[in-house]
């Protein structure tokens, strides 16, 4: 049997993800992790006790044995840490945001190519049922050729998440249109069969800035509690915000389609709402995991009655039960050579269109034109990351 031994780079938090590669039936065993924080390390070593755990990441890539890790940091350092992987000769699995810049991106996928080591960027929306359902309805060719897309974006934790931490500084997240909307500008350029050509936007801090601060030796807590709204009400929010609270961009896409992508951080709710329309029909989620619904139009007639009714039962696991099943598939894929759904390339394109989207609404809500790449990188990745 293949076997394939895994670490974790970051092995608290969202390196819990990284956890589920532990499939000893299947070969996978994870023999070592590295964490700053000494009470992950424990947690970890109290999960794998026979696995090497270390402080500095760098240790870990020494280890030849290796063959596959799970990066999980805060965006700012993927870019560094997957470099230094991938030139370790180490399959890596990296969180999304790629990055938080289109340049540090470009270097990741120029530095895998040239490596040969694999690449898998974690857009786990890619695995979530709804949004596969869309994508089979749409490409069934029912609501026909797409030619809008609009995504509503309400997130009920944002306060909690985002403007008590590292996320609320544009230095270390560059914005929320990369840790957020990285997602869902993916799902609308997957669901859609293009990518965006240029892009415009608008948004501001417009409510995050009015609320109480800790200090700067105060350590952020983004545990998320229901009882911590409305904001204006609550207290130990980030010393330096700067990122928006709010967030809009138009994007124009190769195809000839357009799109929006919405997204408020102090609503009260949270969901995901995506609409498709296209020259015979549209689709829309109610819901975005869990219990939730897909309605099909396709006939003319009012909102409340839809010709097709999806219904979406819940799935087992975490993010809307997709972290399993994207896990499983970067196994296979280094292991077997698998197809994936997800793509570096539109990972990259995805925050290219955010990044823009961002510098866009802080520079005069001009259009920002997405940077293409070269030839040979799109024929790489293409080609399920094998030289030609």
């Amino acid at each position: 049997m293949e076997t394939l031994k895994v670490g974790l780079i970051a092995t608290g938090g969202r390196g819990h993800n990284g956890w589920q590669a532990h499939q000893p039936e299947k070969g996978v065993t994870i023999v070592a992790g590295a964490d700053i924080a000494p009470k992950a390390r424990e947690e970890f070593k109290e999960k794998f006790p026979e696995a090497r755990i270390f402080e500095d990441y760098r240790e870990l890539l020494k280890m030849d044995e290796i063959g596959a890790v799970f990066i999980s940091t805060p965006d700012y350092l993927h870019e560094e840490m997957a470099i230094d992987a991938l030139k370790a000769g180490k399959a890596i699995y990296l969180e999304k945001p790629m990055a938080i810049t289109i340049e540090g991106c470009d270097r990741i996928l120029k530095t895998a190519m040239e490596t040969g080591s694999k690449l898998f960027i974690g857009h786990n929306m890619r695995h979530f049922p709804v949004v596969l359902k869309m994508r089979e309805i749409i490409q069934s060719g029912i609501i026909g050729d797409v030619q809008i897309g609009w995504t509503r974006h309400f997130i009920g934790y944002g306060g909690d998440a985002y403007f008590r931490d590292w996320h609320s500084e544009q230095r270390y997240s560059n914005g929320l249109l990369l840790q957020k909307g990285a997602h869902d500008i993916d799902v609308m350029h997957w669901l859609m069969g293009t990518y965006t050509k240029s892009v415009v936007g608008m948004g501001m801090l417009s409510v995050y800035d009015k609320c109480g601060r800790r200090s700067p030796e105060t350590p952020g807590c983004a545990k998320w509690d229901p009882a911590q709204y409305p904001p204006l009400e609550q207290t130990g929010f980030s010393p330096i915000i700067d990122v928006e609270d709010h967030n809009m961009i138009m994007m124009q896409m190769e195809n000839g389609a357009q799109a929006t992508y919405l997204q408020c951080h102090y609503a009260p709710d949270a969901e995901r709402n995506y609409t498709f329309i296209g020259t015979k029909g549209r689709v829309e989620n109610i819901g975005d995991s869990g219990d939730c619904y897909v309605h099909v139009w396709t006939r003319r007639g009012p909102r409340s009655t839809p010709d097709i009714i999806y219904h979406i039962k819940p799935a087992v696991g975490g993010h809307g039960g997709a972290d399993g099943p994207i896990v499983d598939n970067f196994l296979d894929f280094v292991m077997h050579g698998a197809k994936t759904n997800t793509s570096p390339i539109a990972a990259r394109n995805s925050v290219a269109t955010g990044v823009l989207g961002h510098y866009s609404m802080r520079h005069g809500c001009n259009r920002q034109d997405i940077p293409q790449l070269p030839k040979e990188l799109i024929e790489y990745f293409e080609n399920n990351q094998v030289k030609k």
